[in-house]
Formats: structure tokens, C-alpha cells, sequence
């Protein structure tokens, strides 16, 4: 039996308060390929926390059966900080509310930091230049400075994941069907784990920026394989994916351990857990550019109204949703018409009703890039 936990304690905020953070191994450490996953690092998205229940009960009997060949790390609780914000009793966990925006956004880029420390130690052996990567990778992070809890937070998720194979974010949306974000690098295997999962969407890009935790973590390979090759060879040496586990109150013990199971088989075909997973699901969607996904913000506050619902087949320019301001001087002028700007997947909308301007109401999932989506401002705030 390998399973431990582990607990870090935060930097303190306040006298007398402090959060900690428990990391769940299983495996050898050092074992390839090593997995990280992580639950809830925007707090108010809860089905990960469920998931991750289930996954503890899944690898701890997989565990005492000796079938775990790599090293698997499960944070199940990735945020206390934000788990623990709460205003006349409404829980805000998407923002760190002492001015750290919003905590699944600018993470470090370490790729140039990680060349200065290699570019004179790196071969002609990828497999020996992606052990010097991953060394150095771990160097950088430790040497990160911490001046705040949220600085503290996010470097004891880094030192946990960040030499890691394959990373799995695991969020939601508002309301939402299951989708997955991943880099265009990776498509093949982000198609696989949407086979698994059962994606009604995969997104991917080139850069979506904003930094988040995923991109983070492959980024780093993509971006020396891009400097550095072809006089050394870098391979992309981690996978990594923000899961989407459809929406906020998609929450249930059938949900959670279907999920949990469904990740259990992608360990399983990377080799990392032992054991003949069932064959790979037909797909419910192939991947799509992020690019081709269209975000419809309120243009002024409303009540809002859809017209569509998720899964729904949207057509470019078909009405999907209305915003209604009950204020208005006249009924004609009370309405303002939302159209979809693609032709593709009604994927997720707000939960609100009453929305304010800038609201990001509806995500549309197309199969065509958009000329008003730019390459690197893929993510809302």
C-alpha cells in the first residue's frame, strides 16, 4: 500500500487563521508516467470536490491491489482560500477576493526562465532532455518567491505538478454540457480523453491566454520545442486539460463516480494504473478550435431569456436568447435580440437571469475559427 497524504500549511493572512492544503500520492515517487489532478481551483466549482471523493475510494483499492505502475498525485481541495469566501452568505470563489483576480488565471510562463537554466545541458537525447526539463522545472518553482497566501497557494500546487506527464484541471461551467479545453499539440490525445470523459465539446488552442493553471504546466514543452529544435530534440513531455464537469449544480454521487471511473480508463491506457480498460467510447464530438467558439456578452442589463437549451443544434444569426428590461419607456424597446455569430453546439449559459452589461451569457461551440476571436484572448475573466 503506497497511499499517503500529505499537508501544507499555507502563509497565514490573518492572526489566528490558516488554510492547508492536502495532497493525496499513490504510487512511487519519481514512477513515470506520474499524473497530477487537482479539484475546485475555482472554489465555487463543485462536482470536481465529488470526483475527486470518488477517485480517492477508486486508487486506494486499486492501491491495495498493487496496480498503481506510476505515481498518481490528487489534490482534492486545490483552493481553501477561495473555498472559504463567503459575503451575506453567497459563496464567491472564482476571485480571490484580496486582490488576486481571479485564481485560475496568470500562472507563471516558465519556459524562458527553464532555458536559461538548460539550453547548455540539453542533448540529442529528448529522453535525457526531458529529465533536465523536468529538474530544472522543479528548480524554478521552488525559487519562486511568496509574499501572499495566494503566491503561497499556487506554488504548493506548482511543486506538486509541475514535472508531471499528464495534468487534469478539473472544473465546471455555470451550466454547461461535459467539455474539456486542451492545446492544439495535444489533440489527439485531448480527443481520446473526450471519448472517455463522454465530451459534448473540445476545445482547442494554440494559446488561449490569460495564463491558466493548464497551460502553465504543456506550455513550457510546446514553447522550447519551438526554440530549440531541431538542434535538440524536446518532446512534448506533458499533457494537461481543464476538464469542464458540465455545470455548478451538476453534483451527484451517479455523476461523480461515473467521472471518476471514466478517468480511472484514461490512466489506465497511458499505463500508469494496470489493467485492461473497456475499449474506447465512441466520440460525441470531434475537436474544435477555441477560436471557433462563440461567447455572446450582454450588451446592457436584463432579464435574460433563452431560446435555445444545451445540446441544442444553434444556426449563425438564429435568435438564442433575449434580454428583457422591464424599465423600459415603451414594450418595443424593452427587448434586445441575441444571435449567434456561428453555426454550432449551444454548450453553456449563465445561471443568473438578471444579468449586468459584460455578462458572458452563452458559449456557442463552432467547427470554423471567427475573425472577432483573437489567437491569445480565447478566455472570459
Amino acid at each position: 500500500m503506497t497511499h499517503r497524504v500529505e499537508t501544507r500549511n499555507l502563509l497565514s493572512s490573518s492572526f489566528g487563521a490558516s488554510h492547508q492544503v492536502k495532497i493525496h500520492r499513490f504510487g512511487t515517487e519519481g514512477a513515470r508516467p506520474k499524473v497530477y489532478l487537482q479539484a475546485a481551483l475555482h472554489a465555487d466549482e463543485y462536482p470536481g470536490l465529488l470526483v475527486a471523493h470518488h477517485l480517492i475510494t477508486l486508487l486506494t483499492a486499486l492501491d491495495d491491489q498493487g496496480a498503481i505502475n506510476g505515481e498518481i498525485v490528487l489534490v482534492p481541495v486545490a483552493n481553501p482560500i477561495g473555498l472559504g469566501q463567503r459575503i451575506n452568505a453567497q459563496h464567491l470563489g472564482r476571485f480571490d477576493l484580496a486582490g488576486g483576480g481571479n485564481f485560475n488565471r496568470n500562472w507563471p510562463d516558465l519556459s524562458e526562465a527553464v532555458l536559461e537554466r538548460t539550453e547548455q545541458d540539453l542533448t540529442e537525447d529528448p529522453e535525457r532532455n526531458a529529465q533536465i526539463i523536468r529538474d530544472a522545472l522543479i528548480k524554478e518553482v521552488s525559487s519562486l518567491g511568496v509574499r501572499t497566501e495566494l503566491d503561497d497557494l499556487r506554488k504548493t500546487l506548482l511543486l506538486c505538478s509541475i514535472d508531471s506527464d499528464l495534468v487534469l484541471d478539473l472544473h465546471c461551467d455555470y451550466q454547461a454540457l461535459f467539455h474539456l479545453y486542451s492545446s492544439i499539440h495535444h489533440k489527439k490525445l485531448a480527443h481520446e480523453l473526450g471519448r472517455d470523459l463522454g465530451a459534448h465539446a473540445v476545445l482547442i488552442e494554440t494559446e488561449a491566454g490569460g495564463e491558466p493553471f493548464d497551460e502553465c504546466h504543456a506550455g513550457v514543452w510546446w514553447r522550447l520545442k519551438q526554440r530549440i529544435e531541431p538542434a535538440k530534440p524536446i518532446p512534448l513531455g506533458c499533457f494537461s486539460a481543464t476538464v469542464e464537469l458540465r455545470g455548478q449544480q451538476d453534483v451527484s454521487d451517479e455523476l461523480a463516480l461515473q467521472d471518476a471511473n471514466a478517468l480511472i480508463r484514461f490512466m489506465q491506457r497511458r499505463q500508469v494504473i494496470s489493467g485492461e480498460p473497456e475499449p474506447l467510447p465512441e466520440p460525441l464530438c470531434y475537436p474544435t478550435p477555441l477560436e471557433g467558439t462563440d461567447i455572446i456578452y450582454a450588451p446592457a442589463a436584463g432579464v435574460v431569456v433563452y431560446h435555445k437549451k444545451l445540446g441544442d443544434r444553434v444556426e449563425k444569426g438564429e435568435v438564442v436568447a433575449e434580454l428583457i428590461n422591464p424599465a423600459a419607456e415603451s414594450q418595443d424597446k424593452a427587448r434586445i435580440v441575441l444571435r449567434s455569430r456561428t453555426s454550432g453546439l449551444f454548450l453553456t449559459h449563465m445561471s443568473d437571469r438578471l444579468v449586468a452589461p459584460g455578462a458572458a451569457l452563452i458559449k456557442i461551440c463552432g467547427e470554423l475559427a471567427l475573425e472577432h476571436r483573437e489567437s491569445g484572448k480565447l478566455l472570459e475573466a
